[in-house]
């Protein structure tokens, strides 16, 4: 058999950006000619970007996709390329990939598998394949699947079947956690049922709430890895198919899990900005570890010139809130204000003390104290053209444990699928790389301080409780009753799952956020807010 060099570009498309894309695509052609690749691997839908959703109901776009792609062949250097993009055939779309050489379109391959679950929603634009695809490259028969045709039997051994030496898969497969070792074990299980080694190219970058974090791969024909690369991070690299196998190449080492999420993270709020043409972003701190981390990712995704942060006290913050709070910025090096929302709040009372009488207070007036600070953020916003990055956890989101207009204002939730137990040991990882949140902040109980002595354990469960009870209710689907035979107290229980089922209406109105769970409160979660289903106890 042949030697075959493969050239994969890990790129960071722009949805829509068509020219962007093309450009980035012709550009990775050059640099991999230049290396001395044969074949250009790039990942799914590369040319149009992924998710496009309901951009694919668009005729017009469909034209646009092919007129870039034509673009492409006519332009791309003497290597063959297998480029993702759509294809409309009369009424028909799929999804496909191109082989491209010589100046035309040679052959393409449409997606067999139309993934219809957690974020995916194919079946909805695309129709499915139904041939494989193997086309010969510098002596080398290459099988073409794309994303999930390997996530399952059928695509791959039909490859096999068909001739392939080799599997290449083109990808835009998002991150949650413990993911990439997924991807491999997934892929590993196709390569024992075709001994044929296979590439695993994987787009990367931020797309609203989704993250793709590349980490693409080689595993040779017995399914051992050969070789990755960077998380997070564009990359192009050539892999070698030496005497019908792949060539073992250099290993990164492997990370702990916090050091993923945090990565995807900083990824997410950086492309966010970035592609949708914010130039800075503004957090208001509340002296807790939830603002806290918010603005470490912030500052290590944008630079600490291009983020402000607000500090906005009450007659309930305390001192150790203000002064770790200025402690971390003094750390962080950003600009920082505090303005006392104490004259808004006694304003209120005074407007709506006609209105409420001598009602006796309650969680009116403490939202009061958080509506303030959102409409100091939302000027500040509006002012300056920043964007506010709110700071709920997921713990937060899924009890309603926030402020509607008041801490859920703002652009963009660069935590909301962060568990509270979690953002403690992203904290942990974070002051392990530089120490820049104070002690203090990680130790202290935490609080909304809305009123005199207030901590989350007086309207709350233990978030240890907390946290599983709605990962097992909200992931994975379990029943209370399965969930109390597991080991939780019933009340406890009872009360969660009461409070994420009220609580609907609040985080359909919450803005997007970073997406790190195998299910997030977006695209993968969509129950209705008028619901009157009982659950089974």
């Amino acid at each position: 058999m042949s030697n075959l060099r493969i050239a994969v570009a890990q790129i960071n498309c722009v949805v829509g950006d068509l020219d962007h894309n093309a450009a980035l695509i012709l550009d990775a052609a050059r640099v991999a000619q230049a290396q001395g690749a044969d074949l250009l691997l790039t990942p799914e839908l590369a040319l149009c970007g992924y998710p496009p959703e309901d951009l694919l109901l668009r005729p017009d776009f469909h034209r646009a996709c092919a007129r870039h792609l034509a673009r492409i062949a006519a332009e791309a250097p003497a290597l063959a390329l297998l480029v993702g993009h759509p294809h409309a055939a009369g009424d028909r779309l799929f999804n496909a990939a191109s082989l491209i050489r010589g100046g035309r379109v040679e052959a393409t391959y449409f997606k067999r598998r139309l993934p219809n679950y957690e974020v995916f929603d194919e079946e909805r634009y695309f129709d499915e394949g139904t041939e494989p695809l193997v086309v010969e490259v510098a002596g080398v028969r290459v099988g073409v699947n794309i994303c999930a045709d390997v996530w399952e039997p059928g695509a791959a051994e039909a490859a096999a079947q068909a001739g392939a030496q080799l599997l290449a898969v083109l990808n835009a497969s998002p991150f949650h956690l413990n993911k990439p070792v997924t991807r491999e074990q997934v892929l590993a299980a196709r390569i024992a049922a075709t001994g044929i080694p296979a590439i695993y190219c994987n787009l990367v970058g931020g797309q609203d709430e989704l993250v793709f974090d590349g980490a693409s791969f080689a595993l040779d024909r017995s399914g051992r890895l050969a070789w990755r690369a960077s998380h997070c991070r564009e990359h192009l690299h050539v892999v070698e198919l030496r005497d019908g196998d792949i060539a073992a190449g250099t290993l990164p080492p492997e990370t702990p899990v916090e050091q993923d999420c945090y990565e995807a993270l900083v990824l997410g709020v950086r492309d966010y900005l970035g592609k949708n043409r914010f130039d800075k972003a503004l957090i208001g701190l509340s002296g807790g570890v939830d603002s806290a981390l918010t603005l470490c990712i912030a500052v290590d995704a944008l630079g600490a010139d291009r983020v402000r942060a607000v500090m906005m006290p009450s007659p309930y913050t305390a001192q150790m809130s203000l002064d770790d709070s200025r402690q971390l910025i003094a750390n962080l090096g950003v600009r920082y204000d505090e303005v006392s929302i104490a004259p808004a709040m006694d304003t209120f009372e005074h407007m709506l003390a006609p209105l409420l009488g001598d009602t006796v207070a309650d969680a009116t007036e403490e939202n009061i104290q958080a509506r303030s600070r959102g409409l100091m953020l939302m000027a500040l916003s509006n002012k300056t053209g920043a964007i506010v990055l709110t700071t709920g956890n997921k713990s937060e989101m899924a009890v309603g444990y926030a402020t509607l207009y008041g801490d859920m204002a703002g652009g963009f939730a660069v935590i909301k699928d962060i568990y509270k137990t979690f953002v403690y040991r992203l904290c942990a990882w974070r002051n392990g790389v530089k120490p820049d949140i104070p002690q203090n902040i990680l130790t202290r109980a935490p609080s909304a301080e809305l009123r005199p002595g207030q901590t989350d354990q007086d309207s709350l469960p233990p978030y240890e409780v907390l946290d599983a009870i709605i990962e097992a209710y909200m992931e994975r689907d379990e029943s209370p009753r399965r969930i109390i035979a597991g080991g939780f107290a019933e009340a406890d229980v009872r009360r969660v799952v009461g409070l994420l089922r009220r609580n609907e209406y609040k985080r359909r109105q919450a803005p997007p956020g970073v997406r790190v769970t195998e299910r997030g409160f977006g695209k993968d979660w969509r129950y209705p807010i008028t619901n009157r289903y009982v659950d089974e106890y």
